[in-house]
């Protein structure tokens, strides 16, 4: 991997991680389109390292919100936020199950198959598309809608369906304000990355692509801007309900991938 390659992954995992697009199914597509050859694979060490600079970008953008509930945790009180804390621990719940007792599973979908990627990214912009016309209430989250909300984050490791598309619209379709959607939706991510890099080194597995640290400071560099701008913008767009914007972008992309991967057969 060059540098080129990893200032261009930096910026792909950066934006696609906040955007409702679905990162995975943009590396699966990009790696279908240039060739597998073209497209340098990422070491385990790439991978963590630009996931962790995507969480760092979220606890910097939500920086007054994690101190809040630092704050309320401290005060050993149960409080609002320490209830929020509860509702994100248990939203967390899922996706662990999944990851824990599926993960071969999820790995075989991760293998180019580019129709399913297309068929996930159209499910994404229906999701999208009613979310942005759904009602917005001042409605919080609620401990069975943090639940909800969690099970479509864990459905959201097949490629092609967002992470951020799904569970903000989710929570949108259970009546929670937009706002607090998006916010729910950014932080909830933020303890299960940081699980996956603590469980990705205690594995002892780890390369760093040949020692190259300038693939690793551009690729983090890239990834925690990009994360910065795209986590920024996306609940701005959310309050404003442009939704539907990036409901049309998935549907297109999903009929070209569609249609690549059946005229490729």
């Amino acid at each position: 991997m060059n540098n080129l390659d990893a200032l261009l992954l930096g910026i792909i995992q950066g934006l696609t991680e906040f955007l409702p697009v679905s990162s995975s199914g943009h590396l699966e597509l990009g790696k279908a389109i240039l060739g597998d050859t073209s497209v340098p694979e990422e070491s385990l060490m790439f991978t963590v390292v630009v996931h962790f600079a995507t969480a760092l970008s979220t606890i910097v953008v939500f920086r007054k919100d994690i101190w809040e509930i630092i704050r309320g945790l401290l005060s050993f009180k149960w409080n609002e936020e320490t209830q929020f804390s509860a509702k994100i621990i248990l939203s967390m719940i899922p996706a662990v199950i999944v990851g824990l007792f599926f993960e071969e599973q999820l790995e075989a979908l991760f293998g180019g198959n580019i129709l399913l990627v297309g068929c996930m990214l159209i499910l994404t912009a229906v999701l999208l598309w009613m979310a942005d016309k759904a009602k917005d209430t001042q409605k919080k989250v609620s401990f069975s809608n943090a639940f909800i909300i969690g099970i479509s984050q864990a459905i959201a490791m097949i490629p092609g369906i967002s992470r951020s598309g799904a569970t903000i619209s989710t929570s949108v379709l259970l009546g929670n304000d937009k706002s607090k959607a998006a916010r729910f939706s950014f932080l909830m991510v933020i303890p299960l990355i940081l699980g996956k890099i603590v469980k990705d080194i205690l594995g002892g597995d780890l390369t760093t692509g040949g020692g190259n640290v300038s693939v690793l400071i551009i690729g983090f560099l890239a990834a925690f801007i990009a994360g910065l701008v795209a986590c920024t913008w996306m609940i701005k767009l959310v309050k404003k309900s442009k939704l539907s914007w990036f409901a049309i972008y998935c549907l297109i992309v999903g009929l070209i991938a569609i249609g690549f991967s059946l005229y490729n057969r």
